[in-house]
């Protein structure tokens, strides 16, 4: 039987759920920059959208059925972090279009992009001559990041979450062996052991995972 006190009691579990969520998974969610985060908020929203109308649902299954989804995302969230080919799986990589100003063709069908949506990018992104072109990148959540000729001040993302940004090294006129040396001035031995590091204007920024 419908009634408006269980309509509202499942309102409110369901907007404390949503926010205890999020502050336990990170705020990627709210303004999302991947697939994962869209999908995460399209399914709560369905869980929560399609129980809360449904007198069927008890509320002791409406709790079940949320933390089962929470439990799946936390596991899923902790192994993209720890595992890079886990990430790679669930979010993709950043796929590189443009290299030295020429179209990367097979790359760009990669990204399941046609010519008419590489040049609508190109010139959202201000570009009409892709020969000025350094990189041009496809970013997980599909926007597209222009780096310029002569542009050398930019900050290049070197390692993310343990792992060499794609492409960078080559980006950067350099290898890894330069990298492994630079890590080491910083008493640094593993790539793996570096949550974040940018080189901009020839200093390379290094932030560590937690010694635990």
């Amino acid at each position: 039987m419908f009634t408006y006190s269980d309509v509202l009691l499942k309102l409110v579990v369901g907007f404390l759920f949503i926010t205890i969520l999020i502050n336990l998974t990170g705020k990627g969610n709210l303004a999302p920059t991947s697939a994962m985060d869209q999908l995460q908020n399209y399914v709560l929203g369905g869980i929560i959208g399609g129980v809360i109308y449904n007198p069927a649902i008890t509320m002791a299954q409406f709790l079940v059925i949320l933390l089962l989804w929470a439990l799946l995302i936390m596991v899923t969230r902790y192994l993209k972090t720890h595992l890079h080919w886990f990430g790679k799986l669930i979010e993709g990589e950043p796929i590189t279009i443009i290299r030295n100003g020429e179209m990367l063709v097979e790359n760009c069908l990669k990204a399941n992009l046609s010519a008419k949506d590489v040049d609508f990018k190109l010139r959202t992104a201000g570009v009409y001559d892709i020969s000025q072109v350094k990189r041009a990148i496809v970013e997980q959540n599909g926007s597209l990041t222009v780096l310029n000729r002569g542009e050398g001040s930019i900050r290049y993302p070197v390692i993310v979450d343990g792992q060499v940004g794609p492409d960078v090294l080559e980006l950067m006129d350099k290898d890894e062996g330069w990298l492994i040396e630079e890590l080491k001035k910083q008493e640094i031995d593993q790539i793996k052991d570096v949550f974040w590091a940018t080189y901009r204007d020839k200093s390379l920024t290094v932030a560590k995972f937690d010694d635990n």
